[in-house]
């Protein structure tokens, strides 16, 4: 009894659709390495799976596989910016060839080849450049005097500061030194008055004041 006939249609089932992945692509692999072989043909095969991961086989270099088929059919497989490659090269050098002659009239060299409308444009590219270049510096200038503004209003808002500072210090200084005197005289005072050994009231010595 023979195998039945499969219906090709995507298998919903994931893991029935990895299993089967799997073994084709084995089998696909195989067949290409053996026709490779007994018929000595130039085979590559390049296969994606659903992951996204890569399983390749190829009888020679790839990249010589490629360049035979781009010779054969006339179709191109890189992408369409790589295409022309060589044009682009060469597109790009003859663009920084023009930018370094324009670099040199700017600069003033090989101008007398330039007729009279090339040289109005060159001299009104150079008076806008020269407009640019002033108005940048007024900026810059500005900046620079702004800050030293604000740095010489921090010098003296310091100074100020500091000056006040040694004021509280002087204050202070001489309010200790009140208090001092002032405790220092205190005690002159009480060591004074206790050095008296006694007290005593002054008698009249004559008779007659004291008769009197």
């Amino acid at each position: 009894m023979g195998r039945g006939r499969i219906e090709i249609k995507r298998i919903e089932n994931s893991s029935n659709r990895q299993v089967t992945f799997s073994k084709r692509r084995n089998g696909m692999l195989k067949k290409a390495k053996e026709i490779s072989v007994l018929c000595d043909a130039r085979v590559s095969v390049i296969i994606f799976g659903s992951s996204g991961k890569m399983h390749e086989f190829s009888s020679s270099s790839l990249v010589d596989i490629l360049d035979q088929y781009h010779k054969l059919t006339g179709k191109r497989l890189w992408d369409a910016k790589h295409e022309n490659l060589e044009n682009e090269i060469n597109r790009i050098k003859k663009e920084n060839d023009n930018m370094q002659i324009e670099l040199r009239h700017l600069k003033g060299e090989d101008i007398s080849s330039l007729n009279y409308r090339e040289l109005m444009i060159l001299e009104d590219a150079l008076q806008n450049g020269l407009r640019s270049i002033s108005e940048k510096q007024m900026e810059v200038w500005r900046n620079l005097t702004k800050r030293y503004d604000q740095s010489q209003g921090v010098a003296e808002e310091n100074e100020q500061l500091s000056y006040r500072l040694r004021q509280l210090e002087i204050a202070a200084m001489n309010r200790n030194l009140g208090e001092m005197g002032e405790v220092f005289n205190q005690r002159e005072s009480n060591d004074y008055e206790s050095q008296m050994p006694f007290t005593f009231s002054v008698q009249p010595m004559q008779p007659n004041l004291q008769d009197r």
